[in-house]
This record gives structure tokens, C-alpha cells and sequence, in this order.
């Protein structure tokens, strides 16, 4: 594995890559308040796992984080460097920053779309953002500048977004959330957007992966995203919650394997 720094108009962001370079390329774009660490590595594939702008490694900003254009340059600024067409998975807030993209730039540089657990709005009444109970109760005690407020608000979150992820993960997930500065947790929630229209001209193969049992993500939102790309591949993981990739790892290995491997023909 390695680690890349790459610069989105002005903005350091930090990329971790891994698996074998000729190997089908695949951006992982993860969600609020974690980063690209996240990710298992996908030894079959040419893993880029973006830490988000404010999160991980990568640069702490003033702003962007309520803008879809500066989202839609951070992710564009890993496909150039990426340099050929990419499948492009995005987990829960990742799923907003795909739209972001594909608002701005339509699917350049994309082969296939994967939405896990996945937001493609936000904001009151937004379909494509509704959320469940878990991602209400943190509501908005992880947006706190008191840590006595945000600290358990923050980790009762990672904690029952995936029930039953060993508690080694859990914690290293509490981590890596509480790196990311209060105000971004609060800002990247700021936000209006709805993507109803970016959704419906999607001209790439994509895949929906939604746990039913997600209570941070409603499935109702994966369902949404799915009706409305044309062709979506919709798969419901049962009993599963937010993080099927992590619940169920070799499952969701081999369904983004084989999609990858369909689009790449």
C-alpha cells in the first residue's frame, strides 16, 4: 500500500492505493466523519481509498463543505489521477459526494457506479436522504464543540451503526471520527441538495448495495437512488446494517469483484 498526496485546486488530499497496478481501477469514496481507511483491500482490484477533504489525512479547509462543486473537484482530482476509467463506490455521505460529482462533470472518467448504504440528497423531505434512528440520535450532539456532548454522542454512533463489528473496529472508526473537526462534522450536514435529475441521466452500470436493517441510511434511500438510475442493479443484504462491507465482507467482496469484472469486459 501506499499513500498519495494530490492537490484538488488547492486542497491536499490524501489517497491510499493498493492491489496491482494493471488490475481494474476502483475509487472508494467513504463516509461522514471516517476516511479511506476504512476500506478492506481488495486484492483482485486497484484500490483508491480518498480520504475526504477534513478528514483523514487529508487537509482541514475553511470551507467547500456545504459546496457540491468543490466535492465533485475532490473527487475528480483522484479519477485524473487515477488516469483511466474507474468504478466509483461511495458508502453512506460518499453516496452525496458521487451526485456532487456527476452534477458537475456528468460520469467522465467513470466505468461503473457502486452506492453502498448510500445518501444521494440531503435536507428536509430530500427521498434520497432520509435517515434512520441511530443517525437521528447522534443528531446534534456530534456536531458539538463540548466533548462531554460529543465524545459519547460520537461513540454510541459508530458503535450502533453496524452491530456486532468487533470492538477493535468500533473503536479505531470512534478514532478516526473524532479527528475530523467539529465544524465539519456539523457543515457537511448544511445542506440542501437534491439529485433526482443527476440520477436519472446516469448512463453507467450501477449497483445499489443497502443493508435492511440500516438504521443510519433508511434502505428507503437506496431504493430511491435504485428506482431512479436507469438499469440499477438493486441488492438488499438482510439483517445487515450500514457497513455491508463490513458486515459482510466476503459477500460484498464478491459482488463488487463480479461488478467490476461485468463492467470491465
Amino acid at each position: 500500500m501506499q499513500n498519495t498526496l494530490l492537490d484538488a485546486e488547492g486542497v491536499r488530499l490524501s489517497v491510499r492505493e493498493s492491489g496491482p497496478v494493471d488490475a481494474p481501477a476502483v475509487v472508494l469514496v467513504h463516509g461522514w466523519a471516517q476516511s479511506g481507511e476504512v476500506w478492506p483491500s481488495h486484492p483482485s482490484l486497484r484500490s483508491y481509498a480518498l480520504d475526504l477533504r477534513g478528514h483523514g489525512r487529508s487537509e482541514v479547509v475553511g470551507g467547500g463543505y456545504g459546496d457540491s462543486g468543490c466535492w465533485a473537484a475532490d473527487l475528480k482530482a483522484v479519477l485524473d489521477h487515477v488516469g483511466r476509467p474507474a468504478v466509483v463506490v461511495g458508502w453512506s455521505y460518499g453516496g452525496l459526494v458521487i451526485a456532487d460529482y456527476l452534477r458537475v462533470h456528468g460520469t467522465v472518467g467513470i466505468s461503473g457506479l457502486v452506492l453502498v448504504g448510500a445518501v444521494t440528497e440531503i435536507g428536509r423531505g430530500r427521498a434520497g436522504g432520509v435517515i434512520g434512528e441511530v443517525m437521528r440520535a447522534a443528531l446534534p450532539g456530534a456536531f458539538s464543540e463540548d466533548p462531554e456532548v460529543a465524545v459519547p454522542a460520537v461513540a454510541r454512533f459508530c458503535r450502533d451503526q453496524a452491530p456486532g463489528l468487533a470492538g477493535d473496529v468500533v473503536q479505531r472508526m470512534v478514532g478516526t471520527a473524532l479527528r475530523v473537526p467539529p465544524r465539519v462534522r456539523r457543515e457537511m450536514f448544511r445542506r440542501d441538495v437534491a439529485s433526482a435529475a443527476v440520477l436519472k441521466s446516469v448512463d453507467k452500470p450501477t449497483l445499489v448495495v443497502h443493508g435492511t436493517a440500516d438504521e443510519v441510511v433508511d434502505p428507503a434511500a437506496g431504493e430511491y437512488a435504485a428506482a431512479l438510475i436507469p438499469g440499477a442493479d438493486l441488492r438488499r443484504y438482510d439483517g445487515v446494517a450500514h457497513a455491508p462491507f463490513l458486515e459482510r465482507p466476503e459477500r460484498f467482496a464478491a459482488d463488487l469483484a463480479g461488478f467490476v469484472a461485468e463492467v470491465s469486459r
